[in-house]
């Protein structure tokens, strides 16, 4: 029976082995630069091993030097994308605008503008990870970033979230479709194992189903598993199981739109197996930096997944076509592009496509 002749039902409870296919025709991920520009979060999630509290030894900012010197070590390494993330609204935290400030900056939103537009300079696309942001926020940053994500983890009430004013549901799934209305090509994706139910990952995957069907600016759903960290509340916590994962994989291909992919991060996960139930889109690998947010699973190399991977560039080939960027962003994408909208390939180059 094929995925798509079978209930959801089916999925989630069904045989194990009747949820293995053919792999995708093609196997997508972007070559990028993780840029950790700030640490310190106005959120406090159970599981979380990246934030640190202000006054902490490892609470930091970069300042604009280091993250230049960070893109020219990307741009020497052929990275496309300049992966921004941050803790959400770091402003709200007691003394980060002192330390802003030390930068020469009153605004958190002008300094990742200016950063964006540095990236660009550089010659990377930026994809800015900036948590929940309004609509005028959005419609200042989307000149200068090629995409821009939020997960949307849940749409649960969990422990996990306690005390996080930014991990309400409502208030995550309002900015997702906000970034519709602007034609904003946006990274979403559900976090695995942090206390929903199968309920609520259905539920999750329809509301964004219901959002690409209005605004069709969905152009990835990642299925993170949950991963335990020292010193978090959750450090005892279980990883999903491979079981779980499959089971969502084909979850996710089964319940949204064909022109959104699934993917699965490739360092804390098996990847075949997920690209047989429905992933077609490993994401960012870098060369340049560790996975910040789980910095003790390394990257893959490319080179010895044992899988043809197409390169793309942090905007998916669609909206590439389409036009869905800005005149500042358009010489470096026509640079960086080739005719279908993927990763230009440069003399020599044999990986698939």
């Amino acid at each position: 029976m094929s995925l798509e002749h079978m209930s959801t039902a089916d999925i989630v409870s069904g045989p194990l082995e009747a949820l293995s296919f053919a792999l995708p025709a093609r196997v997508t991920f972007s070559r990028n630069v993780f840029v950790p520009i700030t640490n310190i979060c106005r959120n406090a999630c159970g599981y979380c091993g990246f934030r640190r509290d202000i006054g902490d030894a490892e609470a930091r900012l970069m300042a604009p030097a280091e993250v230049e010197t960070l893109l020219r070590q990307a741009k020497d390494a052929d990275c496309t994308e300049a992966l921004l993330t941050f803790g959400e609204r770091p402003y709200e935290v007691a003394g980060f605008i002192e330390k802003l400030r030390r930068l020469g900056y009153e605004s958190f939103l002008d300094y990742l503008y200016d950063l964006c537009t540095m990236a660009i300079r550089a010659g990377l696309l930026p994809h800015s990870n900036p948590g929940i942001l309004t609509f005028d926020e959005l419609e200042r940053l989307k000149p200068v970033n090629a995409s821009m994500g939020l997960m949307l983890e849940t749409t649960a009430s969990v422990d996990a979230h306690q005390g996080c004013a930014g991990k309400e549901p409502e208030l995550r799934l309002w900015t997702i479709e906000d970034a519709g209305k602007l034609h904003i090509p946006f990274t979403t994706g559900l976090l695995i194992g942090i206390g929903e139910d199968w309920g609520d990952r259905v539920r999750s995957l329809e509301l964004l189903t219901e959002l690409q069907h209005k605004y069709r600016h969905l152009q990835e759903v990642i299925i993170q598993p949950f991963v335990p960290k020292p010193g978090t509340r959750m450090a005892d916590v279980p990883s999903p199981s491979r079981e779980v994962l499959l089971r969502t994989v084909a979850l996710a291909r089964h319940l949204l739109p064909a022109d959104v992919a699934v993917q699965v991060p490739p360092n804390l996960t098996e990847v075949a197996p997920l690209l047989g139930a429905g992933a077609s889109d490993l994401g960012g690998i870098s060369t340049v930096t560790v996975d910040y947010i789980n910095p003790a699973h390394a990257w893959p190399d490319v080179a010895n997944l044992g899988i043809a991977l197409t390169e793309r560039l942090p905007i998916y080939p669609q909206y590439v076509r389409a036009g869905w960027y800005s005149e500042a962003l358009a010489p470096l994408i026509g640079k960086l592009a080739d005719e279908r909208g993927f990763r230009r390939k440069k003399t020599g180059e044999t990986m698939a496509g």
